[in-house]
Parts: C-alpha cells; sequence; structure tokens
C-alpha cells in the first residue's frame, strides 16, 4: 500500500502542478467547500485549531503536510524491508481524506471551468484511479463520501 499511497499523490500532484493551479486565480478567496459541507484547516502541529483559509492556501497547506509526511521514515520506511509503523494506515487514511475533500469542491464548484479548460479527461481519469484506490484499501469512511457520492457510486457500478 506504500508504493500505491505514493502513485496516488503523484497522480494528484500532476493533476495539480498541470491543471488545477490555472483556477488558483479563480478560488483565491474561496473556502474549501461544497453544498453544506465546508472544511478548516489543521495539521495537529502547526495548527491545532481548524482555521478558516482560501482553497488555494488549504491545497498548500495541504500539499506542504503531505510531503512532510512523505518525507519522514518513520511513517514511510525508504529501506526495503523496513516496517511500517502502527499508525500508517491512519495517515494514509487523513490524506485520502483530505486529498477528496479537495476533489469534492473542486468538482461542486468549479467543474465549468476545468471543462473550459479541457482537461475534465484529466481529472476523471485522476479522480477514478483515486476511487478505485481508496475503496479497495477502504481508506476514506463512507460517510465522507457524501458530497460526491453520486459520482463514486458511479464509478465504482454500485
Amino acid at each position: 500500500m506504500g508504493n500505491q499511497t505514493i502513485a496516488r499523490l503523484s497522480h494528484w500532484n500532476n493533476l495539480w502542478s498541470s491543471s488545477l493551479w490555472q483556477l488558483a486565480w479563480l478560488i483565491h478567496f474561496l473556502h474549501i467547500t461544497f453544498g453544506r459541507y465546508e472544511y478548516r484547516w489543521a495539521d495537529g502541529v502547526n495548527i491545532k485549531k481548524p482555521i478558516e483559509v482560501s482553497a488555494p492556501k488549504y491545497v498548500d497547506y495541504l500539499m506542504g503536510w503531505i510531503e512532510t509526511q512523505l518525507d519522514d521514515e518513520s511513517i514511510f520506511p525508504q529501506n526495503l524491508g523496513a516496517p511500517f509503523p502502527s499508525n500508517f494506515q491512519d495517515v494514509v487514511k487523513t490524506i485520502f481524506k483530505r486529498l477528496f475533500r479537495v476533489y469534492a469542491h473542486i468538482y461542486h464548484s468549479h467543474f465549468q471551468k476545468i471543462i473550459s479548460l479541457k482537461e475534465e479527461a484529466h481529472m476523471n481519469t485522476c479522480f477514478k484511479h483515486f476511487v478505485l484506490f481508496t475503496w479497495e484499501f477502504r481508506l476514506i469512511d463512507k460517510a465522507e463520501l457524501a458530497p460526491l457520492y453520486e459520482l463514486v457510486e458511479s464509478i465504482l457500478q454500485l
């Protein structure tokens, strides 16, 4: 699961760097919301109490936090055969839960812009891989999927 986690995060990074950064100017003042859901940022270390931030700032915080997790050899061991920590799956679940929130925000608030950028096929493919991976390893609780449940359901053909 460690290698697959890194591969999925690479897909996300490619999507963000190639396409979604073009949305940054559009969403500068928007918060991470989708419908009735709103999420605030807290990493539990530097920011302990959740704070309201713009969507691009949330993504910046998230990508920095993910990079910190990936670089931490006590979480993602670099040596072949080195054991993963007992909280490894919890860390991975938090990573993917937070990434899902960004996907949900983009689909809910900015999908028409994605279409105008002709990036919907790329985004949909990345999201499909994301959903299949998170479903296979049970990384996101079903309740967390509520904002995009119909889309997730169609991908999984439930």
